[in-house]
């Protein structure tokens, strides 16, 4: 198996699990060559201890024959939970919406394999981008956007999970839509804006943030949100400036084996020079920036 460092994997979407067990991390990512255009092949995954050098690719997910989608595997995340390891990923095929299904395994190389029937966002309802969320009360939640493409003015919603991740209960409920927040711009010369990529972090001091990405000047940029009561149903303040805006974005948060606290995004937003970047954050008073 070869090794690599993160600047020689084409990769869009990283999300990075620390596993505990091994004392090691795994990248997992929209990793399909052209994963606008060609039919879909599946999601890899690399292994590091250290973040600089990874082995890989492993293949942490391959459809079968019959499988539903082909074509736009996307931003595949993988949580721990309740001893398995599920990997919420966008798959689409023509005729059928865009969405957002949970897959399972045992290990966080995989394989994975379906474990909802199909996808678990609305069936009538252009999304993708589903992360999950457990609320205070211990209730697991999905987190994803409703598309543009379908209803112009694109949305971050929450839909409450069963107790085993595997179908919606009850209906969604909006969080916010893109031009909530002033520096959002209008992509496709004003056609639609655009939401991307949600991800929530809950500081130490308990304040809930929420990252997403939009479109500013034409470039990618990532974004925060803040709940004002601390949880999902709550009002979320936007931040009056992304906090990174160099054509880069689809953020995650994760803490290293040693402490720091790194922002995870891909850069530039433009296949096939997209590539993971690990960025340190500086959190304070339920607030994020980046480390100077």
């Amino acid at each position: 198996m070869q090794t690599l460092k993160k600047e020689q994997i084409q990769m869009r979407d990283p999300f990075v699990l620390r596993h505990e067990p091994e004392g090691c991390y795994y990248l997992y990512g929209s990793t399909d060559p052209d994963i606008w255009k060609s039919k879909g092949i599946g999601f890899d995954v690399y292994r590091s201890k250290d973040l600089e050098h990874w082995e890989g690719p492993f293949p942490a997910f391959r459809p079968e024959a019959n499988f539903w989608s082909d074509k736009n595997y996307w931003a595949p995340e993988v949580h721990a939970y309740s001893g398995k390891y599920y990997m919420f990923a966008t798959f689409k095929t023509d005729g059928v919406c865009r969405g957002t299904q949970v897959l399972i395994a045992d290990h966080p190389l995989g394989p994975f394999v379906p474990h909802s029937d199909g996808p678990v966002t609305p069936r009538d309802w252009e999304c993708l981008d589903g992360t999950l969320y457990v609320d205070g009360q211990g209730e697991p939640w999905m987190i994803f956007c409703h598309e543009w493409v379908q209803i112009v003015n694109g949305t971050i919603c929450a839909i409450r999970l069963s107790p085993g991740l595997d179908k919606a209960i009850g209906q969604p409920i909006e969080l916010f839509a893109a031009r909530d927040a002033a520096w959002v711009e209008p992509v496709k010369n004003g056609l639609g804006y655009v939401t991307d990529g949600p991800f929530v972090h809950r500081c130490a001091d308990g304040t809930l943030l929420l990252l997403w990405s939009s479109f500013r000047g034409g470039r990618y940029a990532q974004a925060i949100a803040r709940s004002a009561n601390g949880e999902i149903d709550g009002h979320w303040e936007h931040l009056p400036e992304p906090i990174y805006e160099s054509d880069g974005g689809h953020g995650m948060i994760f803490r290293t084996f040693g402490g720091e606290l790194l922002l995870a995004l891909h850069t530039p937003n433009k296949t096939p020079l997209e590539r993971a970047v690990f960025l340190p954050l500086v959190e304070q008073d339920g607030r994020l920036k980046l480390a100077e």
